[in-house]
């Protein structure tokens, strides 16, 4: 029998999901650590896309590839519209954004009192049994 995979912290899924996206060419990675503020998650990364289709392409491919490591989010919001998705993964709730759309919510402005986080970003490891 094979382990099951280690869980992955709070900071190590917001990393591995600001991976995925920057494969999918996610535009202005911002990630915020808003767990001292709110009681519900730890951090929000907030990434742009140049359409609509890009956007609900990034969600997809994160989607996908989370799947594929075990990790499904709690919900997702807003895939058929593509002009804001949001997928919650607990500790990491990402905000996939069209880009006019990410300007008129302004998100950032909003939660001046998170400070940002610099992740890091590295090269993916390959996933078992792929």
């Amino acid at each position: 029998m094979s382990e099951p995979p280690a869980a992955l912290s709070a900071c190590q899924k917001a990393e591995l999901c600001a991976s995925l996206l920057l494969q999918r060419k996610a535009e202005n990675l911002v990630a915020l650590n808003v767990g001292p503020l709110v009681g519900y998650t730890d951090y929000f990364l907030l990434v742009s896309g140049t359409s609509s289709r890009q956007v609900q392409a990034m969600a997809d491919h994160l989607e996908q590839q989370m799947a594929k490591r075990k990790v499904k989010p709690l919900g997702v919001e807003g895939k058929a519209e593509g002009t804001w998705i949001l997928l919650d993964y607990d500790e990491v709730i990402v905000h996939i954004f069209y880009g006019p759309v990410r300007q008129f919510y302004d998100l950032e402005g909003l939660w001046t009192d998170a400070p940002r986080v610099e992740l890091e970003i590295a090269e993916l490891p390959p996933i078992e049994g792929e």
